[in-house]
C-alpha cells in the first residue's frame, strides 16, 4: 500500500511540474486550452470508439469466436480515451500510446500477462451464460 501512495505522490509532483514547465513555455491560457481540448478529445474517443469496439466484441461472440483480441483493443481504447480525459500531460502521453494502433501492440503483451496472472489467481473469472 505504501508503493502505491508513494506512486501516486510522485505521479503527483511530475505532473504539476511538467504544467508549470509547460505553462512557462506557452503561456498558462495556452496550456489551460490545451488540457480542455485532450480532455474533450478523449471524452470523444471514449463514446465513439469505445462503443464501436464494444460492438466488434458482441459480434465477435455472436460469431462463435473468443473474444480475446477484440476484448483487449476495447480495454486497452476505452482506457487510453479516459486517460486522455483527465486532466495532465503525462496521462495524455499515455492514452494517446494506448489509443495509437502501432503503439497498443506494445502494450497487448503486457495485458494478456497481467489477465492471465489474474485469472491463475481466481481474481478474475469468465462467467458463460
Amino acid at each position: 500500500m505504501r508503493k502505491v501512495f508513494l506512486g501516486f505522490i510522485v505521479y503527483a509532483l511530475a505532473e504539476l511540474a511538467l504544467l508549470i514547465v509547460i505553462g512557462q513555455s506557452i503561456g498558462v491560457l495556452n496550456t489551460l486550452l490545451l488540457i480542455v481540448a485532450t480532455s474533450i478529445i478523449g471524452i470523444y474517443i471514449v463514446k465513439n470508439k469505445g462503443m464501436n469496439s464494444v460492438q466488434k466484441v458482441k459480434n465477435t461472440i455472436a460469431r462463435g469466436e473468443a473474444p480475446g483480441p477484440a476484448l483487449v483493443d476495447t480495454v486497452l481504447n476505452f482506457s487510453g480515451g479516459v486517460l486522455l480525459a483527465l486532466p495532465g500531460f503525462i496521462t495524455d502521453l499515455v492514452g494517446l500510446l494506448l489509443l495509437l494502433p502501432f503503439s497498443r501492440k506494445m502494450f497487448q503483451p503486457i495485458f494478456y500477462y497481467w489477465m492471465r496472472k489474474k485469472m491463475k489467481k481466481g481474481q478474475f473469472i469468465i462467467v458463460q451464460k
